[in-house]
């Protein structure tokens, strides 16, 4: 964690509320542009403080993504909200049992080839 946070180029945001993390995020260059991800919060106005902050450390000009997981609906909402539109789209598959994963908190995927 603490080399994906300070990657080159990026900046990390983190929340504390009660003496623990109740949400972060990363916004870093990508070929084109900017991503969020990870973006991870205990609620959906949390996710969108982070996504805000994070969004403004960055020029207007540019592109800024963020994938979310379909099926946390609040996720998509907060890109509906901020005028982002769909630009492609993956099927998350597993061999064998799902993994129990707190998908209602997961805001922005951190990567897809991490996971």
């Amino acid at each position: 964690m603490k080399f994906w946070i300070n990657q080159t180029d990026s900046h990390a945001l983190g929340i504390m509320q009660q003496g623990t993390i109740a949400g972060y995020g990363v916004i870093r260059r990508c070929r084109s542009g900017y991503k969020i991800g990870p973006l991870f919060a205990e609620s959906l106005e949390l996710a969108e403080l982070l996504f805000r902050a994070l969004k403004s450390m960055v020029t207007s000009l540019e592109p800024i993504y963020l994938d979310t997981p379909e099926v946390n609906r609040a996720a998509v909402a907060l890109t509906e909200r901020n005028s982002m539109k769909v630009s492609f789209e993956t099927a998350r598959m597993y061999r064998g049992k799902t993994p129990e994963m707190p998908l209602n908190r997961l805001f922005g995927v951190t990567s897809f080839e991490v996971g």
